[in-house]
């Protein structure tokens, strides 16, 4: 079995489990977290950076305003698809956010066509056209816009589509998301030390189980990211397209079992159409793949 496999696995899976993470904070407001995550992600990136004396790309990269910009915008993004799924943890919808993920490759789809001009194949256009009555029924059969879960897969699809026409790899991509961001991010963490907001931020407290919980949030976020582009480089798409599902699943069974979130029979019909949506996407996927490889062996 390729290494790819376990890397990329294990990245969906701690992906899966974050809500656990953030449970450990949930005292701590979601703009404090999301500073404190994107802070301490910089110092562990440029730690890594250190460690394999990879800094000459960033020179140049600082005098190329258009890099600069696209990144700026990539770590925007970002910054608000954390934002807004930490606020959902925090706020009991670990299901809404896991629906956010499931439905993350069929709005890829769109993007595609709409952005890149791609042609989607018939089956991605009939997965894209049952999780939008999928979408559809949440918000009337059951009703309830599932607009966490909208504003989750929109906000990560724009951020695939930006980084995927980006110049950097992920370590570097990653450090300078993280580096653009980093004086707004700063500014509000002492924003909060001195009460702004709802009050007194809740770092260096005398907390210091909450202080290790939050440093935490630099390696746990890089992590994932690196043993997703590691994985990436060595699986199929089609392998790669199966194992994304590992994540929200996991997610959606924390929310279920463990956060005992109500799942009421309306919600169970929304969800088992965008499932049946992933059904078709990942088949007409493995199909595309299978007659693609039998092609040369025809011929």
């Amino acid at each position: 079995m390729s290494s790819g496999v376990p890397a990329a696995a294990l990245a969906y899976i701690l992906w899966g489990l974050f809500p656990l993470y953030i449970k450990q904070i949930e005292a701590v407001p979601a703009l404090e977290i999301v500073a404190h995550r994107s802070v301490w992600c910089l110092v562990f990136m440029l730690a890594l950076l250190a460690a394999m004396r990879r800094f000459a790309w960033l020179r140049d990269v600082l005098r190329q305003p258009r890099t600069l910009g696209v990144f700026a915008l990539s770590a925007l993004l970002l910054s608000a698809n954390w934002l807004v799924y930490v606020w959902a943890v925090n706020h009991g919808r670990v299901l809404d956010a896991s629906l956010g993920y499931f439905i993350n490759p069929l709005v890829n789809v769109m993007l595609g066509y709409l952005v890149l001009h791609e042609r989607p194949r018939r089956g991605q256009w009939a997965a894209v056209a049952i999780a939008a009555i999928g979408v559809l029924w949440l918000t009337i059969g059951a009703g309830n816009l599932p607009w966490i879960a909208l504003v989750l897969a929109a906000s990560f699809g724009c951020y695939g589509l930006l980084r995927k026409t980006a110049p950097l790899g992920a370590i570097e991509g990653l450090t300078l998301e993280t580096l653009v961001m980093a004086p707004l991010m700063i500014a509000l963490l002492g924003w909060f030390a001195l009460g702004g907001f709802d009050g007194a931020g809740r770092f260096a407290q005398g907390d210091v189980a909450l202080d290790g919980w939050l440093l935490l949030a630099g390696p746990l976020t890089a992590i994932p990211l690196l043993l997703f582009a590691y994985g990436a480089r060595r699986v199929t798409l089609a392998t790669l397209g199966l194992l994304q599902y590992l994540g929200p699943s996991i997610q959606f069974l924390l929310g279920v079992f463990l956060y005992k979130e109500p799942f009421d029979p309306a919600r169970g019909i929304g969800f088992a159409l965008i499932w049946s949506a992933l059904v078709v996407y990942s088949a007409e996927g493995l199909w595309q793949m299978r007659r693609g490889a039998a092609a040369p062996a025809a011929a």
